[in-house]
């Protein structure tokens, strides 16, 4: 390392020294926010249908229910939380796989009602 780059460390390092484990968990778990959060906000404004139904595709979904199940999260206004995210919620609530939860939003899209605490479209 440079000498620039050492001293830099070092400073950074006496100042992670000086917290305690606690403190260090909560620094990691903010930093980690940091970096996820415009990653999370990018996929979500950058999201298609296709891009959904290609994810579900690879949960085992088959290509019909697929669509089916990708129009219904987008009519409700969830596609943004992403259509596998939406499955994998519904399929957790209901103790469920993620085909039968996509059984589910076919055969009743209300299914998708409040499932993030909102009230869907």
């Amino acid at each position: 390392m440079t000498d620039d780059r050492f001293k830099k460390f070092e400073e950074r390092h006496a100042r992670l020294k000086e917290l305690s484990d606690a403190e260090l968990k909560a620094r990691f778990w903010e930093l980690c926010d940091q970096v996820v959060t415009p990653i999370a906000e990018l996929a979500r404004t950058h999201t298609s249908p296709s891009i959904e139904r290609s994810v579900l595709l690879r949960m085992g979904i088959d290509s019909q229910s697929a669509l089916g199940v990708v129009n219904h999260i987008h009519q409700a206004g969830l596609l943004g939380k992403g259509a596998g995210h939406v499955l994998l919620k519904l399929a957790d609530k209901h103790q469920v796989d993620v085909v039968k939860a996509a059984a589910m939003v076919l055969e009743d899209k209300e299914v998708l009602q409040g499932l993030f605490g909102e009230v869907a479209a």
